[in-house]
């Protein structure tokens, strides 16, 4: 598992959107610039955000119970979901809106935009700090693999959110100076509304790209090949397996995975004994791999086959003696 910290990344992005969030709004009201406001309603949304991503961490590490038997780490993957939705209608929608208002009906009253460059040049310099601290846990996140493959493989999604939250940020800041700039420099009212409608369709364009990776995680994603291949090699070497002859996998949170597994046994196996390997094959593989906390095995040497191939063409060498463990 990643020894990336989710938590420092979303504590760290919180801080500095309540900052920027305010200084945006001061200079919003005093420059009466569309785009500016635009910025501050994205830095509320993504303030917003940051608080629900931590109450989605609260709620998940509650204990299991009656109502949750499974606990409710899926808590992990619900809130992200929200945080899509609202980036899309709160900030992505209200933008837009702004936009295409303040296009058709031009302001009347003449803009200061000394107030919008230095508000956005700063939160330009906050928003870089914001995105280095998640940018280095997402490296640690993706270790090993390209930037595609750990988005798309990744059963957290806490950390790729923030990023790409402080990452539209900083090209959504920079629409809005540019915006700002030409507006001031050409006398044409005009290219600061355009800008607001632009980071409208940026942010819904990076909402429906958040919200496709999670939806996928909220409903139930398997495991990783490379894990379901990992439990495939425990499984099979240890004594007494024949085979596995079913696997799944289900993740209920960046950190809790459901495993199933219909296994062949030696044949003349006791039922003691097939009690025993099966416990030896439970500890075997959450010594290694502590996210797989609810294991089922049954006992058919005739199951479908499900998710075997894929683990086995993703399993590492098996071991030739059997882990005592």
């Amino acid at each position: 598992m990643s020894s990336a910290d989710s938590k420092k990344v979303v504590l760290a992005a919180l801080a500095g959107n309540v900052a920027i969030m305010t200084c945006k709004f001061a200079a919003a009201y005093l420059s009466h610039s569309t785009a500016t406001l635009a910025e501050a309603v994205h830095s509320l949304a993504d303030t917003g955000n940051q608080a629900l991503l931590l109450v989605g961490m609260r709620l998940a590490a509650a204990p299991a119970n009656d109502q949750f038997a499974f606990g409710r780490a899926s808590e992990r993957y619900f809130w992200p979901f929200v945080v899509a939705l609202m980036l899309f209608s709160v900030g992505g929608a209200f933008a837009i809106f702004e936009g295409v208002k303040h296009l058709t009906t031009p302001a009347a009253e003449k803009t200061s935009a000394l107030w919008s460059y230095g508000v956005l040049g700063l939160s330009l310099f906050f928003e870089g700090l914001s995105f280095r601290v998640a940018w280095k846990e997402f490296k640690v996140l993706s270790r090993g693999k390209t930037w595609r493959r750990a988005v798309l493989e990744t059963r957290d999604p806490t950390i790729p959110l923030v990023l790409a939250e402080d990452a539209t940020a900083i090209i959504g800041l920079t629409i809005a100076l540019v915006a700002v700039a030409v507006s001031g420099a050409s006398g044409q009212a005009f290219w600061d509304p355009l800008g607001s409608v632009l980071i409208g369709v940026l942010l819904c364009g990076v909402a429906l790209v958040l919200s496709w990776v999670t939806h996928g995680l909220l409903i139930g994603e398997s495991a990783t090949a490379e894990d379901q291949g990992r439990v495939l090699m425990l499984t099979e070497g240890t004594e007494g397996v024949l085979r596995v002859t079913q696997l799944l996998t289900m993740h209920l949170g960046p950190d809790v995975v459901v495993l199933a597994m219909k296994i062949a046994f030696r044949p003349g196996m006791t039922v003691e004994t097939v009690e025993e390997t099966t416990n030896r094959i439970e500890a075997r593989v959450r010594a290694q791999m502590p996210q797989m906390r609810k294991i089922f095995i049954e006992a058919d040497s005739q199951g479908d086959g499900r998710g075997v191939a894929l683990a086995r063409a993703s399993t590492p060498r098996l071991p030739e003696a059997d882990d005592p463990s």
